[in-house]
């Protein structure tokens, strides 16, 4: 399968549980692997035939700015489920990381993998 990345997409969004958490944005950093078959876009050269992955990309940064959740594996599958609204995606890689979230950390966050059924 190949694969389409979106690399250190940087939102600024309340996510979190502690009052400290929510009563500000802060950052989100995401990185997602579309798992796709680029084949027919490779033989036409056409951009209808590619997924948009600008378009992408500002479809789950919106999400992340606005979603509110409170805890970063919600809004991994959230994020993953939006891959997923492309018919041709058939599986989405989804990390989610909070920068300085934790003390002597670099990051922390989650990553998953979610498939079409």
């Amino acid at each position: 399968m190949d694969q389409i990345f979106i690399k250190d997409l940087l939102a600024r969004g309340v996510i979190g549980i502690t009052d400290r958490e929510r009563a500000r944005p802060q950052d989100i950093l995401i990185n997602v692997v579309l798992f796709t078959d680029i084949r027919d876009a490779a033989r036409s050269d056409n951009l209808d035939d590619c997924i948009d992955y600008s378009a992408m990309a500002k479809k789950l940064l919106a999400h992340a700015e606005a979603a509110g959740r409170y805890t970063v594996e919600a809004l991994a599958t959230d994020l993953a489920n939006i891959c997923l609204q492309d018919p041709r995606v058939q599986g989405a890689r989804v990390r989610v990381e909070k920068p300085g979230a934790v003390r002597f950390s670099q990051s922390v966050g989650v990553e998953i993998e979610r498939y079409r059924e």
